[in-house]
């Protein structure tokens, strides 16, 4: 009875191992075959990785300037808002009151 099992193990390891050797023949052959487009894909991945580090660090610091431009700005207009409104009321009642000039036909 042993040596019918070691005889189906050893016609199963015959088999298989053609099967082993070819699976690892189309692993070597596909990876030999891929790896400039994996070297292409690595090298693209890197270079977009760092035009987008950089991109999001000049908009990041754009967004800031810009933001804290604002915010000076907000804080010196705010306060002026009552003179620039009562200004605008005076040009307003001033205008109304002139006459116009009719143009030269």
């Amino acid at each position: 009875m042993v040596g019918l099992l070691a005889l189906v193990a050893t016609v199963l390891v015959i088999l298989a191992l053609p099967l082993v050797l070819l699976r690892l023949a189309f692993k070597l052959v596909f990876a030999v075959v891929f790896l400039p487009l994996k070297l292409v894909g690595a090298v693209l991945g890197l270079v977009f990785g760092l035009v987008g580090l950089v991109a999001r660090v000049l908009f990041s610091v754009a967004g800031l300037v810009f933001g804290l431009l604002l915010a000076v700005v907000l804080l010196v207009m705010v306060p002026l808002l009552p003179f620039v409104l009562l200004g605008l009321g005076i040009w307003i009642a001033m205008r109304g009151g002139r006459t116009r000039r009719a143009l030269p036909a």
